[in-house]
């Protein structure tokens, strides 16, 4: 076993060493308890120190590519991300239905808008979900109102406004309140936007008229950047389609507990880092 793998379990150094040879390498990476300890203030989060230093690590080894796929709205990924001009890290917010790419970028291979920026796109998202061109845009307002009252009394619920829906966060309430919550809204959406899409994750429900899911994210990304094999590493119940969709060439990677259909498993957020790390010394090694 070679040293920059040394100090991991073996299962753990066998499927890094196996993808860190990948001709183009895509490693895709949920935010929220994955790079980032989850917090009770949703915005407050950070990337921990030793997380942020491996995406930096794999962001500039050879022939790899970092994305950021997450369930936050594109804004505020990139708020929490301390995403900044000329970052080389990809951002797909919404679970895969909006997308930011690094200045210059070319996603032609996608059939999308060659060098796209990522102002521009951005820019573009804003003014697409405030126009009268989005069909919803009444509908979820509307929906949103009406959970803002369900659980206005509720202790510790509130709703966070999303760009194709919204969420219900209970990570301050007690579970019996959390489960008043959850039911009041459940019942909403039930009634009044039955083909919306539910995604229930840790303390939080999300409600969205768009359908993507981030194994659809990671598909467009694998093949906007041409990648050969993917990671992708992430935390909570949303992160399973992903996970699912990888194949035999790609490794998925489950921080903390749950089912899943991931291949390996690590603890907590910091342990990811310490994965990460070994995994940009390996794939620099192998590329150059």
């Amino acid at each position: 076993m070679s040293h920059d793998h040394a100090s991991l379990p073996d299962d753990i150094a066998v499927a890094l060493e196996k993808v860190a040879g990948a001709e183009r390498l895509l490693i895709a990476l949920d935010f929220d308890g994955t790079l980032a300890p989850l917090t009770d203030e949703p915005m407050s989060a950070r990337a921990l120190p030793e997380s942020a230093t491996a995406v930096r690590e794999l962001a500039a080894a050879p022939d790899t590519v970092v994305a950021f796929v997450s369930g936050r709205t594109l804004a505020d990924l990139a708020v929490i991300a301390e995403y900044e001009p000329g970052s080389p890290v990809h951002l797909a917010g919404s679970h895969g239905a909006e997308f930011r790419h690094p200045e210059g970028f070319d996603a032609d291979a996608a059939g999308s808008q060659a060098r796209t920026s990522a102002r521009h796109e951005v820019s573009g998202t804003a003014e697409a979900l405030a126009s009268s061109e989005n069909p919803h845009a009444g509908d979820s307002e509307a929906l949103r109102a009406a959970a803002e009252r369900a659980v206005e009394h509720i202790e510790g619920a509130w709703i966070e406004h999303k760009a194709f829906g919204f969420g219900l966060h209970t990570r301050l309430c007690s579970p019996t309140d959390a489960a008043a919550a959850a039911a009041a809204v459940d019942d909403i959406v039930a009634r009044h936007a039955p083909d919306w899409r539910r995604r229930s994750g840790r303390d939080i429900l999300e409600f969205a008229w768009r359908h993507e899911g981030k194994d659809s994210a990671v598909a467009q990304l694998r093949e906007q950047t041409g990648a050969t094999a993917v990671v992708f590493a992430g935390d909570d119940v949303t992160d399973e389609d992903a996970l699912a969709s990888l194949g035999d060439a790609d490794l998925g990677i489950r921080v903390g507990e749950g089912e899943t259909a991931a291949t390996l498993r690590v603890a907590d957020a910091k342990e990811l880092a310490g994965v990460l790390s070994a995994l940009a010394r390996l794939r620099i090694a192998a590329r150059s």
